[in-house]
């Protein structure tokens, strides 16, 4: 009897299971229907940014796969401007409605996948429903950003948030020739990721490359004339804005899960299990929706990243077709970047480390991206959070330019493998003039860090 696998939700983590469930079983054995509300499936997210900025120039690069596509290659029935309004968990049933068409039916499932990503973090402030305020959730989001750029052709941009995507639409609005403003509450930017030193620098960087940096200066309203956004208020001024950019991050797009009376987690997201079940039987959810595990701490998180969303898709796809896999944590790795100056971090900051229990040291080195008398060498700053006893690493940070955030990935391998410094330090990494000075910059810091765990 052929059984039927409903998605809810096209990209990364929706369309990642419909195609691990497919390659496992074939339309004959399981029947496979996905949802999704916007006009796209299988799209790039974090490419956003650089379309908006113009490094990407061609919206269809960033979409991996149409739904035309699924259903001639892989006879998936993807259905786009398709939302799902409720789940019958207990019934086996949705209720769908056509966005364009206005109608509404039931669609039973034997399995259901929960993918309904993340929904913008809103600012419940005065003036925040004017015209020229945009979130930056969706390709469509993107695309209505770009419009609102070629038509209107406005020449101040007010961000708002100084997050992963506050500064990337920083630098998209300073491409493309806008006088920027960044807006943020917190002491620096990227607070919830970077400690408050490597922030200063990010803000620094951010400055001499014309952005205006606003820090200990929350939002609090938006002007408008005539409906359409003007300015954006704070405690100490007004800031004429011609558009507005709202980055002040995301949460789990979970009300749909918890109106089904699907258990969610203690980071707001869908509670699931290493085999991305939730409480709930034949429900699955994965993606930016779904509650992770921090290796570090064992607590639940909310990370949204695209890496996790298709790891967690496959695990489900695995799964729901009789396989037995496991998603087995996260440890908050990403790179970003500003204009020129990148920025990599992984693990636990270090008042994150603190509240976390673990009893921690920290040393931050600088030093060059190549060889001392190579050419193009770049500064590079790293910083190492570890354990006082053991060296156990902890956390890392890193800031540079020329490919100097990918770096990162050795210390993420590093807290992954539950390494110490002196681990790091001993490490067999690359060398050559033009990649690296003799001591890669990694492995200097690791060795700061062994020479201080020597001395206390």
């Amino acid at each position: 009897m052929r059984e039927r696998l409903v998605v809810i939700g096209g990209d990364a983590a929706g369309m990642s299971t419909a195609s691990q469930a497919r390659r496992r079983k074939g339309p004959d054995e399981l029947e496979i229907i996905a949802f999704e509300r916007g006009r796209f499936t299988s799209y790039s997210s974090c490419g956003i940014p650089y379309l908006t900025g113009g490094t990407v120039t061609d919206v269809g690069r960033l979409v991996v796969r149409t739904p035309e596509q699924f259903a001639e290659k892989q006879s998936i029935d993807a259905r786009i401007r398709h939302e799902v309004i409720s789940v019958d968990a207990a019934g086996g049933a949705v209720t769908v409605r056509d966005l364009e068409r206005g109608t509404e039916e039931q669609v039973a499932f034997d399995h259901l996948m929960i993918a309904t990503g993340a929904v913008q973090s809103l600012l419940p402030l005065p003036g925040a429903d004017s015209e020229g305020i945009f979130g930056v959730q969706t390709l469509d989001d993107g695309i209505e950003i770009i419009r609102e750029l070629d038509e209107r052709k406005p020449s101040r941009a007010v961000v708002v948030g100084g997050g992963y995507i506050g500064l990337e639409m920083a630098e998209a609005m300073t491409l493309r020739g806008l006088h920027v403003t960044l807006v943020e509450s917190a002491a620096q930017p990227m607070s919830a990721t970077l400690d408050s030193d490597m922030g200063a620098l990010v803000a620094d960087a951010m400055r001499s490359m014309g952005i205006d940096v606003l820090t200990e200066e929350p939002a609090s309203g938006f002007e408008a004339s005539s409906g359409r956004v003007t300015a954006v208020v704070t405690d100490d001024r007004t800031l004429p804005a011609d558009i507005v950019i709202l980055g002040l991050g995301s949460r789990p797009n979970a009300a749909l899960a918890e109106t089904a009376g699907i258990a969610l987690g203690e980071s707001g997201g869908i509670r699931v299990n290493e085999r991305m079940e939730t409480t709930a039987e034949r429900v699955w959810a994965a993606g930016d929706c779904a509650e992770k595990r921090d290796r570090l701490t064992s607590k639940g998180v909310s990370i949204a990243l695209g890496t996790h969303a298709n790891k967690e898709g496959r695990v489900a796809g695995i799964n729901i077709t009789g396989g037995n896999e496991h998603f087995p944590g996260v440890i908050g790795t990403a790179v970003t970047k500003v204009c020129d100056l990148e920025i990599g971090r992984t693990g636990l900051k270090e008042d994150k480390a603190e509240a976390a229990g673990f009893d921690v040291m920290s040393v931050t080195v600088d030093s060059v991206t190549r060889a001392g008398y190579f050419p193009g060498k770049e500064p590079i700053k790293v910083k190492m959070i570890f354990e006082r006893d053991g060296g156990r690493l902890l956390g890392a940070q890193i800031l540079g330019r020329e490919s100097a955030a990918k770096r990162i990935d050795v210390c993420a391998t590093a807290i992954w493998s539950e390494m110490s410094v002196q681990d790091v330090m001993e490490m067999d990494l690359s060398y050559a003039p033009p990649f690296s000075p003799l001591w890669d910059p990694v492995s200097i810091a690791a060795r700061k860090a062994v020479e201080r765990l020597g001395d206390a």
